[in-house]
């Protein structure tokens, strides 16, 4: 029986690649998360970004608390099952007014992830609207091949390589994604999807988790997660500590050497040595 999604909303995310919406926060809880975010921006007088916007959970317990969320992981375990490590996150900040978008892609595609039985869950701070830059997804398009993408490096691509699909995109068939303030949405690796500028005054804030049952390997490099729920009898990766302050020095080193695991992973075949800011 699954534990907080419905039958019918894990057949959907099988069927489709996706499911939204998922309450897992209140309006007042979400907006708290964001505050304990902007109140680090206001400490270091400028918003996050590079290295800092990813794996996240490994600096502050207020996003390790987060990654470990009854409800999201009961959501979780109903896609991928029961042991769950979280491999990552990332923050996807659209400021108010700005050009930055994410291009069409899959998140498979520089990842070395296999099998691709991965899910985001995809938590907003913020609403998610049409007009500040929601994600589009395009159904079912997890269940086709990985397609070939391009590097752009564009300077307002929120990806890590500005990545984009090398082939057309139906973006007619594509389905918005608009979620409240502490709902979130799921979505399977290799579905394609994208997202468009923010064009109102506020700024769009997601935190992108992602998860992966405890069998899935890394084939690039010796990468390191964090254990979540349940066992590991595969031991792929090599475990990460949750943090127990802020920004203290063991989270700080913790997430020093799993951040350069990533990036040689994320940028093998490139000369780029950290995360864009």
């Amino acid at each position: 029986m699954p534990k907080l999604l419905s039958g019918d909303a894990v057949a959907q995310f099988q069927r489709d690649g996706f499911y939204f919406p998922v309450p897992v926060l209140s309006r007042e809880e979400a907006a708290g998360y964001r505050r304990h975010l902007e109140q680090h921006e206001a400490k270091t007088g400028k918003p996050l970004q590079g290295n800092w916007r990813h794996k996240t959970h490994l600096l502050f317990t207020w996003a390790d608390a987060l990654v470990h969320h009854p409800k999201i992981l009961d959501a979780i375990e109903d896609v991928i099952g029961p042991d769950i490590l979280c491999w990552t996150t990332n923050f996807f900040i659209k400021e108010a007014s700005n050009p930055g978008f994410v291009s069409w892609h899959q998140d498979a595609t520089y990842w070395g992830l296999d099998p691709d039985d991965v899910v985001t869950a995809w938590v907003a701070f913020t609403d998610a609207t049409p007009d500040n830059g929601y994600m589009q997804f395009l159904p079912g398009s997890h269940k086709i091949d990985q397609l070939p993408h391009v590097d752009t490096f564009h300077k307002d691509n929120l990806l890590s390589r500005g990545q984009e699909i090398a082939v057309e995109v139906d973006k007619s068939k594509g389905v918005g994604v608009p979620l409240k303030a502490g709902e979130m949405s799921l979505h399977h690796i290799k579905l394609v999807h994208g997202s468009e500028p923010n064009r109102t005054s506020d700024r769009r804030i997601g935190l992108a988790i992602r998860y992966i049952p405890t069998y899935v390997k890394q084939t690039k490099v010796r990468d390191s997660a964090m254990l979540v729920r349940g066992a590991d009898k595969f031991h792929n990766f090599d475990y990460e500590p949750r943090p127990q302050q802020d920004l203290d020095e063991s989270a700080l080193a913790t997430h020093a050497d799993s951040v350069e695991r990533q990036v040689k992973a994320l940028y093998a075949g490139t000369d780029k040595q950290a995360f864009r800011a």
